[in-house]
């Protein structure tokens, strides 16, 4: 995921710091969300051996529905991190999300 391992003494207000038998003995300083969601761009180019910019319609569709189920759109900036690596509009990347939801919508209604 991306974390870095510290000595206790120099963790801040936002790492975690772990303790063995009372004593401090490691602290973790976790990514910003922003930067796991650039990490998960990363991974799903690898995944496609392709820049996302370059996959069609159908393959762009599907990586945000990835990146929703995985809470990419509720970093701030989600959506056009997104946009950018997709080579498309925010507009397009909505426009996929409202696609999904109302697919999802139909399946519950047919009970599927």
């Amino acid at each position: 995921m991306g974390a870095e391992l510290l000595v206790p003494a120099q963790a801040e207000a936002d790492d975690v710091v772990l303790s063995w038998e009372g004593e401090d003995v490691l602290a973790v300083r976790l990514p910003q969300l922003s930067e796991s969601l650039d990490h998960i761009l990363v991974a799903m180019e690898r995944r496609h051996g392709m820049p996302l910019a370059e996959l069609d319609r159908k393959a762009k569709q599907e990586v945000v529905r990835l990146l929703e189920a995985r809470g990419a759109f509720a970093v701030r900036h989600g959506v056009e991190t997104v946009a950018g690596a997709l080579g498309v509009s925010r507009f397009t990347v909505y426009n996929y999300l409202n696609r999904e939801t109302a697919l999802n919508r139909e399946k519950a209604a047919k009970g599927e």
